[in-house]
């Protein structure tokens, strides 16, 4: 049975300032911002929630089922998930748009300012959960507003389990929509900081919102993550990474961890692990999506960070 991933695709143009913005934006001008910045250092990614997650599932050797919407500069992200054999039967195009994508400028101390473009993926809602065939599990990551409220009712009406992932979409639910999310969902995974969101506009604790859904997953960067469930708070260690080179993606790997670990009905404290796990993987790699590990990699770098046997 296969895994639905909901969520965007999109490119990740980054670029990369040999300075620091400090020294070129003026506080007292800022009323009047014209700036410009010489970016020699430039590359294109492959990103998206549902992208990432998708392309991590499949490394666990899950089977995952893109549904998503793309524009008309979508070709090599196309023949990219073919040569990859990521199922994109559900991947829908949208004439006229462009393609989701981020312009990411970095400087020297890494702060960052994104713009972001979201393009096809305001057309989200134009695919429908219940066109999909042999779905066990699914997952509603930060998509078009419209698009994530309708795949929320269509999963929770098909009777299939699934994960709400917000992410930086979180922003655009109100308290009452967050609620219903909620309601309508098995699972749900927030950052910490999304966490707090959640927690302000629907003035419900962590632990109200737990008694919810199956699960509440909170991450908390390098300090691990914590599960809750039935009444209980599960922390989650760390997997220490070889390398930390870029946390683009990481959040997606996670959940194609837990995702995983859901469909093959683990435990929380095994799932939350292998979700860990694969963060700390991806991390060491520049991208959201250029970590290659064979199976009997992520087996042996399990064993390595928790000292048991992953399958």
């Amino acid at each position: 049975m296969k895994t639905l991933i909901c969520g965007s695709i999109a490119y990740d143009t980054i670029m990369v300032f040999g300075d620091r913005f400090k020294n070129h934006i003026l506080p007292e001008q800022i009323h009047i911002l014209n700036v410009a910045f010489l970016v020699p250092d430039m590359r294109r990614e492959f990103g998206g929630c549902a992208g990432n997650i998708a392309y991590n599932l499949k490394l666990l050797g899950g089977e995952p089922l893109i549904m998503a919407t793309i524009g008309d500069d979508s070709a090599p992200y196309m023949y990219r998930l073919k040569h990859l054999e990521l199922d994109a039967s559900h991947v829908k195009d949208v004439p006229g748009s462009f393609t989701a994508q981020a312009f990411i400028t970095t400087d020297l101390d890494d702060n960052q300012i994104t713009a972001f473009h979201p393009g096809a993926m305001t057309q989200s809602h134009q695919n429908k959960v219940t066109d999909a065939q042999n779905v066990s599990l699914g997952i509603v990551s930060p998509d078009g507003r419209d698009g994530m409220l309708q795949h929320a009712r269509e999963f929770n009406e098909a009777k299939i389990p699934f994960i709400f992932d917000p992410g930086q979409g979180l922003p655009m639910f109100n308290g009452d929509e967050l609620m219903a999310f909620m309601k309508l969902a098995d699972y749900c995974t927030v950052n910490d900081y999304e966490a707090k969101l959640l927690t302000e506009r629907t003035g419900r604790t962590l632990e109200q919102l737990a008694g919810e859904v199956d699960a509440l997953i909170v991450t908390l960067g390098g300090s691990g993550s914590h599960i809750y469930s039935d009444g209980r708070r599960i922390e989650i260690p760390v997997a220490p990474p070889e390398a930390l080179i870029d946390p683009t993606g990481c959040g997606d790997a996670y959940r194609a961890g837990l995702l995983y670990g859901i469909s093959k009905g683990w435990e929380w404290q095994k799932t939350g692990r292998l979700a860990s796990l694969m963060g700390s993987i991806k991390i060491a790699h520049r991208g959201g999506q250029n970590h290659k590990p064979a199976r009997e990699d992520i087996a042996e770098h399990y064993r390595k960070a928790f000292g048991d046997k992953l399958w």
